[in-house]
């Protein structure tokens, strides 16, 4: 033993003590996880709210990852990530979470991810210097309870860590609902028995898949969704058209004779009810045939999730000409418009009529979609002394209203006065009646006229979007389009209130309020720069309010009488009076106002739509938009984990010519710049052994003078 403390203490030791000390040192590691994320969105890390949902999952869930061995990149950074994700998880969650990776080289594992429902993608792969196809598997199954949801083709990380939550998420608050259902989810075929004699294609067979879908679903759903096919009496078809909005359909056949018949899938649940696309379509070559059959087992789950779900409610005020919630599809069926869909996964929207009641406090927050004709008096107050006692709002409010008479006419713009501009400007915003156009713009390419620079849709990039607040924080740049200048020199005087400006438009931007025209090829740019200023589009005000009003205003009825004051000589005979009035915020209010209805989704005639709102929430004003939501009613982790996604961190282009030079300095500058170095490098060390030589052996025969 003397002889090992000896050896030990020795430097004989040095190297076997080194080995050892590795060894412990692994030893440590492996039962320990220690990361630092330094990306700047922390896309590595997981949010506070992804943590929540897995530490109180109450079931066990189980996470299996169906990937492909030996991905090329940029997939094999996906699989990294979701690596890194999980173990994340696994760290923040309880004893319920677990997961796996399945190997994918067995093949009853491949057999086993088409049973759940995945698919083989098909991605570029090059080996040998040839750029062939490969198909693989990337995707991921997560299973809870009675339920399995999927997350198929995950060929980018963006937004992964907002899907993987959300989806367990509504895989919790499912099952719990289903556990707690009072009575069965109904899923009903309307369908005239008579439209068989009619050889309508696919009529014959339309029960039995929807039976086989929904065998499908229930088995996943503890069999919680009973089905009814109904042959409704022609008397009843009016109602029911009218209550689910079933097709219905009329015949006078020399045949058959006249009559009247429907055909219509619903699933309801209580007061909730879903109108499935299932109708009678005809083809291309005139054939009568059933449609909306296609994957009916996916719209059955997803349109169970959203009637028994507990989505959070958001008022929607209408009846002054705002954007609708809901419209006809070109068969007459009743369809979300694209911002209802936006929300649809996680809010539902309430209609409330201002001139009928009062805006309930339970809404969390309050959506004011681009209002065209006038609130009353009565009605500013009820959204004033709904903001005062604690409720936020969103608010689209445009400068003018654009009216065309004909397609081939230029259209004209009329000033919007609602009187919504009252309380705004009393909460500190002030909007101005004109439109900003900017040199920072959209712009495409037309076949006639070459690229356009949609001036009047400015695009606001990280130099001018906030980004210290979750709702810009992450994203890379934002289109609007038609936007109206916002003055926020009143809010900032509020010493209760906190002002943001969420986005801005850049310095070469400019105003117009009259000739005003969306066309490029009609905007002039000003000559005179110094006319140009950076104009702020989108604001955030939170903090406490003082009222608009000095009192509640004096209702009156049809025939002109004054409310209050009958009301004022039945309280005389009383000693019992009440005034609700409040003339200041008893609690803290969020208030977001932008200056365009157009990112709450009206049409834009001048080109796709979709590339400013998608009801998918992919285009970066719908990620604006969701994140604005989230933020007003207190879910402001969902915003930085929804844009984590590294590919939204672009460059800031100012120019073409900028970005084809950062472009190319990428492609050969670096490298250049490496050689140089190199050289300049190899240069100094022959300098240096040349002169150790000229002073310590300058007559050296061995170098050549």
């Amino acid at each position: 033993m003397k002889k090992f403390i000896n050896y030990l203490k020795s430097p004989k030791s040095d190297f076997f003590l080194f080995v050892l000390l590795l060894i412990f040192a692994n030893l440590v590691v492996s039962r320990s996880y220690f990361r630092i994320d330094l990306t700047s969105p922390k896309s590595y890390s997981l949010s506070k709210g992804s943590e929540q949902v897995v530490k109180t999952l109450e079931e066990p869930l189980s996470v299996k990852v169906f990937f492909s061995d030996n991905l090329n990149a940029p997939y094999s950074s996906v699989y990294q990530y979701i690596k890194d994700i999980l173990v994340e998880y696994k760290s923040a969650a309880n004893d319920n979470f677990s997961y796996e990776f399945v190997d994918m080289k067995k093949p009853e594992n491949e057999r086993l991810a088409s049973t759940y429902g995945l698919n083989q993608i098909q991605i570029q792969e090059l080996k040998n210097n040839e750029v062939g196809m490969k198909r693989v598997w990337m995707g991921i199954v997560l299973l809870y309870a009675d339920r399995i949801e999927t997350l198929d083709a995950l060929t980018s990380t963006d937004g992964l860590e907002y899907r993987i939550t959300t989806t367990i998420s509504n895989m919790v608050s499912t099952t719990s609902a289903l556990s707690g259902l009072s009575g069965e989810v109904k899923l009903t075929l309307y369908a005239s028995k008579k439209l068989a004699d009619f050889k309508i294609i696919g009529f014959s067979q339309m029960e039995d898949e929807i039976r086989s879908a929904l065998a499908e679903v229930n088995k996943k759903n503890k069999n919680r969704i009973s089905f009814a096919s109904i042959d409704p009496a022609p008397a009843e078809i009016p109602e029911l058209v009218e209550k689910y909005g079933i097709q219905s359909l009329n015949w006078n056949d020399p045949n058959l004779g006249s009559g009247t018949g429907a055909v219509g899938l619903v699933l309801e649940y209580g007061e909730k009810a879903t109108l499935f696309p299932v109708k009678m379509s005809r083809d291309f070559f005139g054939r009568n045939m059933i449609t909306g059959l296609e994957d009916l087992n996916v719209q059955i789950e997803e349109s169970l999730k959203s009637i028994v779900s507990k989505s959070q409610e958001i008022g929607y005020i209408t009846g002054h000409g705002e954007l609708e919630l809901e419209g006809q599809s070109q068969y007459g069926q009743p369809t979300q418009s694209v911002f209802a869909k936006l929300l649809s996964d996680r809010y539902t929207l309430k209609e409330i009529k201002l001139s009928e009641e009062e805006i309930p406090q339970k809404y969390a927050s309050v959506i004011i979609n681009g209002p065209k004709s006038s609130f009353t008096d009565e009605e500013l107050y009820k959204i004033d002394q709904y903001v005062l006692k604690g409720g936020n709002l969103l608010v689209f409010v445009d400068p003018f209203e654009e009216k065309q008479s004909n397609p081939y006419s230029q259209p004209t713009y009329e000033p919007v006065n609602t009187g919504l501009e009252k309380n705004l400007e009393k909460f500190g915003v002030a909007v101005g009646k004109k439109y900003v156009y900017d040199l920072n713009c959209f712009s495409q390419t037309d076949r006639q006229y070459g690229k356009m620079n949609f001036y009047i849709a400015p695009m606001m990039q990280k130099n001018t979007l906030e980004q210290k607040n979750p709702i810009t924080k992450n994203l890379g740049y934002v289109i609007f389009f038609q936007n109206a200048p916002l003055d926020i020199s009143a809010a900032k005087k509020n010493s209760n209130a906190k002002v943001t400006v969420l986005a801005k438009s850049s310095k070469e931007s400019w105003t117009v309020d009259s000739n005003i025209s969306p066309d490029p090829r009609f905007i002039s740019v000003p000559s005179d720069k110094s006319t140009m200023a950076s104009e702020n589009l989108a604001v955030l005000v939170e903090g406490k309010f003082s009222s608009a009003f000095s009192g509640k205003p004096e209702s009156k009825t049809a025939e002109g009488e004054n409310v209050e004051k009958k009301a004022e000589a039945d309280n005389a005979q009383s000693s019992i009076s009440s005034n609700e009035h409040l003339s200041k915020s008893v609690q803290n209010s969020k208030i977001i106002v932008i200056g365009s209805s157009i990112l709450g989704g009206a049409t834009i005639p001048m080109f796709n739509n979709a590339q400013l709102l998608d009801a998918e929430g992919n285009q970066p004003v719908s990620m604006f938009i969701r994140n604005a939501v989230d933020y007003l009613n207190g879910e402001e982790d969902l915003c930085t984990m929804r844009t984590k996604g590294l590919s939204l961190n672009t460059l800031t282009v100012k120019s073409v010519a900028a970005s084809t030079v950062a472009k190319y300095f990428n492609e050969i500058g670096l490298v250049v710049i490496v050689a140089v170095c190199g050289l300049l490098v190899l240069l100094k060390i022959k300098a240096k052994k040349r002169a150790i030589r000229e002073r310590y052996n300058p007559n050296d025969s061995r170098i050549e003078k």
